[in-house]
């Protein structure tokens, strides 16, 4: 496999920077060059997908991709930790996801009278096999998107030396402690200055949080690879992480 040369990747990224700043500054001919000279990038996302090769014309996961794209260009904000190319790579799936769910739910809702047989008995066998295999389908395309939550999460908690092995061990065992490092987090997420001294600095400001929450300083350092991993969730894209928290 081919490496690219360290030199030529920075180069890329301050250009894909540069161009992205120009888009979401109206330059509509930087955004037409992204969308350009990306389109073997979004067109080979999707294609993963949808487990089938893609052409931009032809098959309308394509232009899903090319339109997932465009958003991120737009929605994608540098101070946030990730690269560009990894935010867009986030947007395409999880536009995908939601084609996915949307075209499940329209098989749905067609007539089950569309899939009955002369012979009810097949009818109804023919019935049950398409919920079951829409079904396996939703729940296969979710799991993908949650395992890629996971990976995006686990790349962003090594710029704060923080590992999933690591998080096992220092968790809180019990449950009051558990919503309390939550309540926390929700604090560092709800307060922008919280939340930039977080992203600029990759550390909690105990001396700000201490003047906001019910918590001790020595709980707050005790906890602090765990309030910052709720916190990275909280207010990054994690739609799957983010529905476990609102059940703790």
């Amino acid at each position: 496999m081919m490496v690219m040369d360290p030199v030529l990747q920075q180069e890329q990224k301050a250009e894909i920077g540069y161009l992205v700043a120009k888009a979401q500054e109206g330059d509509k001919q930087a955004r037409e060059q992204l969308l350009r000279d990306y389109r073997p990038f979004y067109l080979r996302v999707a294609s993963g997908s949808a487990k089938k090769y893609l052409v931009l014309g032809r098959d309308d996961e394509a232009s899903i991709a090319m339109m997932a794209f465009n958003e991120a260009i737009s929605a994608y904000n540098s101070n946030a930790g990730a690269s560009f190319l990894s935010f867009a790579e986030m947007v395409i799936k999880r536009r995908m996801v939601d084609y996915y769910r949307k075209r499940s739910s329209k098989h749905s809702e067609i007539p089950l009278s569309s899939f009955e047989d002369d012979d009810n008995e097949v009818g109804t066998i023919n019935r049950i096999e398409l919920r079951n295999a829409l079904y396996e389908q939703q729940r296969q395309r979710e799991g993908e998107e949650y395992r890629e939550e996971i990976f995006r999460l686990n790349q962003m908690l090594s710029d704060y030396g923080i590992s999933f092995s690591e998080l096992v061990k220092i968790s809180p065992k019990h449950e009051d402690a558990r919503r309390r490092a939550l309540e926390v987090a929700r604090t560092m997420a709800e307060d922008e200055k919280l939340k930039e001294y977080l992203l600029k600095r990759r550390a909690l400001p105990l001396k700000a949080l201490q003047e906001r929450v019910s918590v001790s300083r020595k709980t707050l350092e005790r906890q602090r690879k765990y309030i910052i991993t709720l916190t990275l969730i909280l207010i990054g894209e994690f739609y799957f992480l983010q529905e476990y928290l609102k059940k703790v």
